[in-house]
């Protein structure tokens, strides 16, 4: 399999991160929404900040604590996809016949999530 032969669903199941409880018929335009609640993004920062500050005194370990948050942001953002996708995915993935106008509302949905992550 090559890197375009991989699917959301692919990615997805890779994080070991399943949210089945946002199902439903949400349409809401997922291109409005932070990538990470507030709150989230606030506590980030701040553990950034107190491992800048670590780097005088301790710059071997201020690096391995970089290291670390950055892939537990990493890893954060991947669960995050993960349960969008569901939610993008219960939009066309039904088994049943399914409108073009319910398929263009999922690539919108696609769309705007993909403008999302590149202005991460």
């Amino acid at each position: 399999m090559t890197d375009t032969d991989l699917t959301t669903r692919d990615l997805a199941g890779a994080t070991g991160e399943r949210d089945t409880a946002s199902g439903g018929d949400d349409t809401r335009d997922v291109g409005r929404e932070p990538l990470l609640p507030s709150d989230d993004v606030e506590s980030y920062r701040g553990r950034w900040a107190t491992i800048q500050g670590s780097f005088v005194d301790e710059p071997r370990e201020a690096v391995q604590d970089a290291d670390r948050l950055v892939a537990d942001l990493m890893q954060r953002l991947a669960a995050s996809f993960a349960q969008a996708r569901e939610g993008l995915e219960s939009q066309w993935d039904s088994g049943h016949d399914i409108s073009t106008e319910d398929l263009r509302v999922a690539l919108k949905r696609y769309r705007s999530f993909f403008d999302r992550l590149l202005s991460a």
